[in-house]
């Protein structure tokens, strides 16, 4: 069985900027030796179908889906140490052992942090978060959009949320910021509590 420090479950905008962001620390001592993953199912991206020209950085006319494409190309060209693991849909999640089990429609997977990047639909079919699920606080009622109730990012130890589902508006920066700001608080678990951000620079 496959087993990560942190398991990143969503390949959309949310769960691939955590992904790059962690990806990005790789080679600071506090995170040396730990392992990541992202489960990059985007099916369900709202990225499918969007159309970019008010997002600062990128060119206007930019799709959605050039970005999910370009993304993992990103993460796999600079922070080859990620995990990608895609044709995996995740069926349930449930706490074992100080950590948590994750079963696939393939196969189970162990973590010892999970971040949920999925869409913000009442279709979510992910097994273990029933208790989670409220309706969205930012969202139309009409719409039937939900969230997992958290405070900042953390649904409880360990366990995080980000992007829509964490209750922000469907923006994809937003959502972006979102996944960076879970992956920066991962990074300050990891470096004992010591406030943590990441950043490269040019070099003069």
């Amino acid at each position: 069985m496959k087993g990560y420090d942190a398991l990143i479950i969503g390949g959309g905008a949310a769960g691939l900027s955590c992904a790059l962001v962690l990806g990005s620390a790789g080679k600071r001592d506090y995170v040396g030796g730990k392992s990541i993953g992202i489960i990059t199912h985007q099916k369900t991206s709202h990225l499918q179908n969007a159309l970019f020209n008010n997002v600062l950085g990128l060119y206007p006319g930019t799709t959605g889906a050039s970005i999910l494409d370009s993304g993992k190309k990103q993460l796999a060209e600079l922070y080859p140490h990620i995990d990608q693991i895609e044709k995996l849909k995740v069926k349930m999640i449930r706490r074992e052992g100080g950590g948590f089990q994750i079963e696939t429609n393939k196969e189970k997977i162990r973590a010892k942090i999970v971040v949920i990047a999925v869409g913000y639909t009442d279709l979510i079919t992910i097994k273990g978060l029933e208790q989670f699920i409220e309706p969205h606080p930012r969202a139309a009622s009409e719409k039937n959009r939900i969230w997992l109730k958290n405070t900042d990012h953390r649904i409880e130890n360990n366990l995080y949320v980000a992007g829509t589902l964490a209750g922000w508006r469907s923006q994809f920066a937003m959502a972006s910021g979102s996944g960076a700001h879970v992956a920066t608080d991962i990074l300050t678990l990891w470096n004992g509590g010591k406030h943590t951000k990441v950043h490269d620079k040019v070099e003069n």
